[in-house]
């Protein structure tokens, strides 16, 4: 049973970008997720006169990392629309060859601006519409249709099982449960039997997701809820070898962390491939954030994260990581 518990790294926006999803799946990864996608601005994109289409650019594909595109929305035929175009490949800004594994759809983000337009984890309070939109993505393609989910919207509104049973119906070919309500946003601790309940009222295979920053935490979410699969999040940030640590204690194995060395070497690597596409000013302002996470509990920690926020160039960075390097 342990030995096909399958591991995804979950959408972050702003952290889960090609080059983080590239080095979570070659440390163990086997599904990696995009930042969420607006499946609207998506659409209107193709329309627009700029030369750029950013949006389309999250969706990039590297050849050889299984990924999933993730979108959010709140009416089925954008939806239905941007999963016609993801699933083609024939859109402006799209850049690689590959094509999406699956189509996941966010009914778990928690951010204001999001919900007020009764998107992300809003759906969670009209289940209705929500397996509206998926039965409107399934009928859209023929990939894989999965959705991210919370608990509920809050503790007097705890519908994750009843959602997950619609969204099935719906054809959804999996569900991840966040096991947070929007409410709680991203504390306390989750309340993983809502993930155990979810996988009684489904057949389809359930992930789960929330507060898994170890292998002793993801050994306890599969022993407790039974999930097939497990989403990892913040947990991976600054340390996607989480994956192998994993992986190793899923199969009875040893595992040994990574050293400093391998941390910067892999902070580099990423904030290398960031300014491979962003130039150097822009690539190392969209690292900052992700290189914070790398030398968490190195010794002068606080004082490398304080020069890596003002670091302008790569060669700074390199001296900077240097110091981290005993």
């Amino acid at each position: 049973m342990k030995n096909g518990i399958k591991l995804m790294l979950a959408p972050m926006a702003g952290y889960t970008d090609r080059h983080f999803r590239r080095i979570c799946a070659e440390l163990g990864a086997d599904l990696a997720v995009t930042e969420m996608i607006s499946a609207k601005a998506l659409c209107y994109e193709q329309k627009g006169r700029r030369d750029r289409a950013k949006t389309a650019e999250l969706a990039y594909i590297e050849r050889g990392i299984p990924t999933s595109v993730q979108l959010f929305g709140s009416e089925p035929e954008f939806i239905a629309e941007a999963v016609k175009l993801l699933a083609s490949g024939q859109y402006r800004g799209h850049d690689s060859e590959m094509r999406p594994a699956a189509i996941d759809i966010n009914m778990g983000c928690p951010v204001k601006k999001v919900v007020q337009n009764g998107e992300g984890s809003a759906l969670m309070k009209d289940p209705d519409r929500a397996a509206e939109i998926v039965f409107a993505a399934v009928r859209a393609s023929a990939l894989p249709v999965t959705v991210k989910m919370r608990a509920g919207w809050d503790s007097s509104s705890i519908n994750a099982p009843y959602l997950a049973k619609l969204v099935e119906e719906a054809g959804a070919a999996s569900v991840c449960v966040h096991a947070r309500t929007r409410e709680q946003f991203y504390e306390p601790d989750p309340d993983i039997s809502i993930i155990k309940e979810v996988k009684r009222a489904v057949n389809i295979p359930v992930f789960g997701n929330g507060g898994i920053f170890s292998a002793e935490d993801a050994l306890k979410m599969i022993e407790a809820t039974g999930c097939d699969g497990l989403a990892i999040a913040r947990g991976a940030l600054g340390n996607p070898w989480i994956f192998r640590e994993i992986r190793a204690a899923l199969d009875g194995k040893e595992y040994t962390p990574p050293s400093n060395e391998e941390r910067i070497a892999a902070a580099l690597d990423h904030v290398r491939a960031i300014i491979g596409d962003e130039g150097e000013a822009h690539g190392i302002a969209a690292a900052r954030s992700q290189l914070s996470y790398y030398v968490k509990g190195m010794d002068g920690a606080a004082g490398m994260r304080h020069a890596i926020n003002s670091a302008e160039s790569f060669d700074e960075l390199c001296k900077i990581f240097g110091g981290g390097i005993r």
